[in-house]
């Protein structure tokens, strides 16, 4: 069979990218050194906050509204919840100090992005955040931003849907099949596997934490960076529904690293718990396939400790589980989507610094739509690479 295209890399944007090709008659083949969905990259943890206001940068608003519309789609094709429209909460202490994803001043950029935007939100005092949401617990300096149109997805399930739906409309997959080299020959893009050798006209790379191995130098500033994600049992459950509990963003410092967030219990899935989280940049790692995947003691307690207590209240203190995930992180928290600089037919899609879930529907129609009218791209950082046109 010859190729249009070899998406590497199945996860959040790959899965979405081979979608989007395959139901525009694009001949695609699907690669992925795992099974996806799969918990041994970034697309993985059971559910992902999506917001509509974006604080890392206005953007990505029009990629995160069309991401909710095509989950809606994908949600109405299967017959099968992806996105749970519960609300987003943001806190930032100190009247809204608060940086996110290299961004200061994270909740006025949100309120900024939301006026701007026309984007249905509230401003609530301290005081009627905890009437609202009594988990929470406000020292009363705090700026408070609700937006009901805010909430949460669930990535295994969206990835697995994309791919789904792929196959249906004729793309090719090849799983449990690791990529070890992607080089362009002339006109082509060679993919090497351990299995066999794939060629087509053009090549996305969209493998995250494995992505400065196979790109050849074009994501020299990548970091990776280990995280640990707790599910707590709630000892108020009513606190935590989903028609009572808002995805959150907490904010108590002024570095990134004084900030947790969660969602509200799954529905359907009460009993798995809470899920609570920080974001660490101090474990670094230079191999994902050397992650420590083992979740230590002392690292539940610690949330608890830097984080939860006297902020989040009625939870239990041992987690009912945990589990740990990669974020690849560029030296300014933006995407890196566009061609390779020394390949102009390897497009790179990858490295989304940890806020890249819910906009990669969008971002997958983007590319693939870029690509079947054969635009050229160059390489760029931010999202100044692939636009809708």
């Amino acid at each position: 069979m010859k190729l249009d295209v070899i998406v590497v890399g199945l996860g959040a944007v790959g899965s979405a990218t081979l979608w989007q090709l395959a139901r525009r008659g694009v001949k695609v083949l699907g690669i992925d050194r795992f099974s996806p969905p799969h918990a041994y990259g970034s697309s993985h943890g059971q559910t992902r906050i999506t917001r509509q206001a974006i604080g890392e940068g206005e953007a990505y608003v029009p990629l995160v509204l069309r991401s909710h519309e095509i989950w809606r789609e994908l949600e109405a094709d299967g017959n099968e919840a992806l996105f749970a429209q519960c609300g987003a909460l943001i806190i930032g202490s100190a009247g809204g100090s608060l940086q996110v994803h290299g961004c200061e001043g994270f909740v006025q950029q949100t309120v900024k992005a939301a006026e701007r935007f026309d984007i249905p939100h509230e401003i609530l005092s301290p005081d009627e955040a905890m009437q609202r949401f009594p988990a929470f617990t406000l020292s009363g300096d705090e700026l408070v931003y609700f937006e009901p149109g805010g909430g949460m997805v669930y990535p295994e399930r969206c990835i697995a849907a994309q791919l789904r739906t792929a196959q249906h409309c004729g793309a090719d997959l090849r799983l449990n099949e690791r990529v070890v080299a992607i080089e362009q020959v002339g006109n082509a893009v060679r993919v090497t596997t351990e299995s066999g050798v794939y060629e087509a006209a053009e090549a996305i790379v969209g493998v995250g934490a494995w992505s400065p191995g196979l790109s050849a130098g074009a994501l020299a500033d990548v970091t990776l960076y280990r995280q640990v994600l707790h599910w707590m049992a709630p000892k108020r459950p009513e606190w935590f529904s989903a028609e009572q509990m808002p995805v959150f963003i907490f904010s108590h410092g002024a570095s990134a690293e004084d900030s947790f967030y969660g969602f509200p219990l799954v529905p359907g899935a009460e009993a798995e718990g809470v899920k609570v989280a920080d974001e660490n940049y101090t474990n670094r790692l230079d191999d994902p396939d050397a992650l420590d995947r083992a979740v230590q003691p002392e690292e539940g307690n610690a949330l608890h400790r830097d984080h939860l207590d006297g902020r989040l209240g009625g939870l239990w203190r041992t987690p009912l589980r945990s589990a740990v995930c990669l974020y690849s992180c560029t030296s300014d928290a933006s995407f890196r989507v566009g061609r390779h600089p020394a390949a102009d037919r390897i497009l790179i899609a990858s490295a989304c610094s940890g806020h890249g879930f819910k906009h990669s529907a969008a971002l997958g129609e983007r590319i693939a739509a870029h690509l079947a009218e054969h635009a050229s791209l160059g390489f760029t950082t931010g999202l100044r690479g692939p636009h809708p046109d």
